[in-house]
């Protein structure tokens, strides 16, 4: 998936948290071998190009185009997995795969996840007693400062995911015109129970342009967002101030 992923873990028997970390990191690989885009032979792309069909592929592929239509759904056609009239579910992908990390370490008897995949994060259970998670949110305009910091006292799962051109540059997509989304946005970042609808909502939201972007949010349940405009503008859904601290 071309980006780096870390763990943090607590409580639970050792041995099948280990192991259970060791099952995550497999799967990990498992995900880049058969949806990269990147990779001629791997399942995805021999899907776009026709060479194989759906049901020929792995039982995660129907699942992760099945979320992808809820999506796409969801969002008014805001998300796609279409890019230039070719399958890509990579605006999905990362997100689901890193959750489902997340919820297989945690199955095994951890009290609190944290799995981290190139700053989009999901949380599970609490990292101690009395304890947060705190998740830091990159400042787009200042490089090593932090716009917002979301701390997941009180909540058993929680996800935090970023989309914007700071690191990766123009690479979201309008899926009215199949070209670079051109808004008034840098940064969108949203707060959710999972990180696969959580990555999705960011990247609609990005393609939307603040003002549509900032209503739609406003509309979906149990979702926050941070949004950080070309102008240094910041503009937040409502409740977003009680996950900050």
């Amino acid at each position: 998936m071309g980006t780096v992923f870390s763990f943090d873990v607590r409580g639970g028997e050792p041995a099948a948290v280990r192991a259970a970390v060791d099952e995550a990191v497999a799967g990990l690989h498992r995900v880049d071998e058969v949806f990269s885009t990147y990779r001629a032979d791997s399942q995805v792309s021999r899907l776009a190009r026709g060479e194989l069909t759906v049901a020929a592929c792995a039982p995660e592929v129907a699942e992760v185009l099945e979320l992808a239509v809820e999506a796409e759904r969801e969002s008014d056609g805001w998300f796609s997995t279409s890019y230039r009239g070719r399958l890509d579910p990579t605006g999905i992908v990362k997100g689901w795969a890193v959750e489902r990390a997340a919820r297989r370490i945690a199955a095994a008897g951890a009290t609190g996840v944290s799995v981290n995949g190139g700053g989009d994060v999901q949380v599970l259970g609490a990292p101690g007693a009395g304890r947060p998670w705190r998740v830091g949110v990159a400042d787009p305009l200042r490089p090593g400062v932090l716009a917002a910091v979301v701390s997941a006292a009180a909540a058993a799962e929680l996800a935090v995911a970023t989309s914007g051109t700071a690191e990766r540059g123009a690479h979201i997509v309008d899926p009215r015109t199949g070209r670079s989304a051109v808004t008034d946005l840098v940064s969108v970042t949203v707060i959710a129970p999972r990180l696969t609808w959580a990555d999705c909502w960011a990247t609609a939201a990005f393609a939307r342009g603040s003002r549509e972007g900032l209503r739609w949010l406003e509309s979906l349940d149990g979702v926050e967002a941070l949004l950080v405009t070309s102008e240094d503008e910041v503009r937040c859904t409502g409740g977003l101030a009680r996950w900050l601290g």
